[in-house]
């Protein structure tokens, strides 16, 4: 029997997730739901662009998960958990499981403990299960190495880089990693949480705990990338010199020894775009993807492939790290 699924967030990545869901037999599209009134009152089908069951696009939230009730959220809001919390709270209520593209949920423990505490107590009242998760975080930088950890010994620390020529991605992802943006506007936009990729942090202590090690700090680190020449971004030209995106780092430590690094570069024209893993351990592993793992469908195959995976899951806040290996 197919699992009713409730959509929520219709943007890019949320049309995305509902063209992948289509394709999944045990999924079942029966709401969906969106505030934008330019897509609130039309046919799901004419917003994604493909055929679908006859689903009206609703901006009552509570109304459209009750179609969906003992099924499962497929949510695409927002990255920072503080302000879609009450999305996620309201799915459960509502008696749905939950996935999401939120980046702080990958691993809400370490900004947000408290809302973390809320709503895996909530899950577990309702017998559901929540899941952050998406391809980064959620899968390349985090859940990748852990796989590749269960070849290991001893692992002593995580490297983890990624460089994504922001050329290949939609204009958004473009915008906030500062193409464009002269030095003080980057600055500021780091400043206000308005420029750099959200969940890297989350990502790095999930690649350490995925090999067995622990972590007690995280930091993290946002600076500019120049263009070498003159760069075209989507409807716009940098010129040589200018910001073309951004080289953001983040590292977990343990007793003051870092255990993980992660490298991520995400600018119009970044060369040699790539995924690279590796292990320092005894074995160790180095395993490199020569032009890196798509974003935005692979993003939307990671929600779609996890949502059976988490409706029968163990209830609670749960993290990729809980989920078995396969799809």
């Amino acid at each position: 029997m197919a699992i009713k699924v409730a959509l929520m967030g219709l943007g890019a990545i949320g049309r995305g997730i509902a063209r992948c869901a289509l394709q999944k037999h045990d999924l079942e599209i029966v709401a969906a739901i969106d505030l934008d009134p330019h897509r609130v009152g039309r046919k799901l089908s004419d917003v994604v662009d493909a055929p679908t069951p006859e689903v009206v696009i609703g901006s009552d939230a509570g109304a459209e998960m009750r179609k969906a009730q003992g099924g499962i959220l497929l949510h695409a809001t927002g990255s920072r958990l503080d302000r879609i919390e009450g999305e996620l709270a309201q799915a459960l209520t509502a008696g749905l499981c939950v996935v999401s593209t939120c980046e702080e949920l990958s691993y809400p423990w370490l900004r947000h403990p408290e809302i973390a505490e809320r709503l895996d107590r909530l899950a577990q009242k309702r017998k559901l299960a929540l899941l952050g998760t998406g391809v980064n975080p959620g899968f390349v930088m985090d859940r990748l190495p852990a796989t590749l950890g269960a070849v290991c010994g001893h692992v002593g620390r995580v490297r983890v880089t990624r460089v994504v020529d922001s050329r290949s991605r939609r204009k958004q992802l473009q915008l906030k990693t500062g193409a464009g943006l002269n030095e003080e506007e980057f600055d500021r936009g780091v400043d206000e949480g308005t420029i750099g990729h959200v969940g890297l942090m989350e990502s790095a202590a999930l690649a350490s705990l995925g090999v067995g090690l622990e972590v007690d700090e995280v930091d993290e680190s946002i600076d500019p990338v120049e263009a070498e020449e003159d760069m075209q971004g989507d409807g716009f030209t940098v010129p040589k010199g200018g910001i073309v995106g951004l080289k953001q780092v983040a590292r977990a430590f343990h007793d003051g020894k870092e255990v993980a690094v992660l490298d991520l570069t995400i600018a119009l024209g970044a060369p040699q775009p790539r995924d690279e893993i590796e292990l320092e351990g005894d074995p160790g592993i180095r395993v490199l993807i020569p032009g890196g793992t798509q974003g935005d469908k692979a993003t939307a195959w990671t929600v779609v492939h996890a949502a059976p995976l988490v409706q029968g899951s163990e209830p609670g806040l749960i993290s990729v790290l809980d989920l078995p290996a396969g799809r």
